[in-house]
């Protein structure tokens, strides 16, 4: 397959590079159904933007016999590791990523399955026993492991549920807590697909962009550290690197002033329906700011706006997934993009 790094624009602009703190994107992607030889997805049309995901799909049934199917909506893992903080656009809500679904034009209501896990360990019960919320990253759950019991604190740390804060200030009161579980949420309906008719089903959400605040694989001048990894995952090419280049040549401290968001969008799950394949795809990357670079693999990519790339397919095999990197100006007085 070809595979094209794309610039989108050249921001030229002047600062000292920042520190090249990181917070990972979470990779999401589409509807799933156990395979099926019988619904076929006749096309998908995804959007893809650092504000929101939105995928329209339709759906077809082959056969002359209804098909009652359920369907699924995967949200990525979440682990309550306090080291390696995630993206997460609602850290407060169970729908952390803002997921709505609709079916032919009318608003569904998916049910919601959520397990944790500590060691691989089902530990559902043990955190509903003491009346601790099963998202990591809520206060609610902070606030509940405070009140846990010494005893109960002290075997979920020897369990792995739980580990000690030491960034959390207790005032000289008893040790602070924070989660070290993993939680898995399912959003999933069950569906009806007519014989021999389509379905429209249509859903969006709220996108995990990770991102560091400048750029982590060039410095000194040079591509370095991260760069080897990123040229395969982002398909940058000798124009991406050029304008990288240039924009930390005209820069008086010798660094690209840029900062990175990253997008990962799991599409290989649209392999699971009929014929293994999607009829008709179509794909939009949207980089938001007209100034920014961008860059993603895919074939046959085009222009079709000042901020959007599009790219077409028939009879689409997703053999890999989507990842995107967006180089945003870290300095908004930037000139005008070439």
């Amino acid at each position: 397959m070809l595979r094209y790094g794309l610039i989108l624009a050249l921001a030229l602009s002047a600062a000292p590079a920042l520190a090249n703190d990181s917070i990972a994107e979470l990779g999401t992607g589409g509807l799933i159904l156990s395979r099926s030889d019988a619904v076929a997805m006749q096309s998908e049309d995804l959007f893809i933007s650092p504000e929101k995901v939105t995928v329209d799909y339709v759906f077809h049934n082959n056969t002359d016999k209804d098909v009652e199917a359920i369907v699924a909506f995967p949200m990525p893992d979440i682990s309550g590791d306090p080291e390696e903080m995630p993206a997460i656009p609602e850290n407060q809500s169970d729908n952390f990523l803002g997921f709505e679904v609709t079916i032919d034009g009318a608003p569904a209501k998916p049910q919601l399955e959520q397990k944790v896990f500590a060691l691989g360990i089902d530990i559902g019960a043990d955190l509903k026993a003491q009346n601790v919320p099963f998202n990591p990253f809520g206060d609610a759950a902070k606030a509940a492991l405070a009140k846990l019991p010494q005893a109960v604190a002290d075997d979920w740390v020897g369990r792995g549920i739980i580990i000690e804060d030491p960034g959390a200030d207790s005032g000289g009161q008893k040790q602070a807590y924070a989660p070290f579980w993993q939680l898995r949420s399912t959003y999933w309906w069950r569906s009806t697909f007519p014989a021999n008719k389509d379905v429209h089903v249509s859903h969006r959400y709220k996108p995990s962009v990770g991102g560091t605040s400048s750029v982590s694989f060039f410095n000194d001048g040079q591509f370095q550290g991260s760069y080897a990894a990123y040229k395969t995952r982002y398909c940058m090419d000798g124009t991406f690197e050029n304008a990288v280049r240039k924009a930390a040549k005209d820069n008086p401290d010798g660094y690209p002033k840029f900062y990175e968001s990253r997008i990962a969008y799991i599409l290989t799950t649209g392999g699971n329906w009929a014929t293994g394949s999607i009829g008709k795809f179509k794909l939009t990357v949207d980089k938001g700011n007209p100034k920014a670079l961008v860059s993603f693999c895919g074939d046959n990519v085009r222009k079709v706006g000042p901020t959007s790339f599009e790219m077409t397919a028939d009879d689409f095999y997703p053999d890999h997934d989507i990842d995107i990197l967006i180089l945003n100006p870290s300095d908004s007085n930037t000139g005008d993009a070439n």
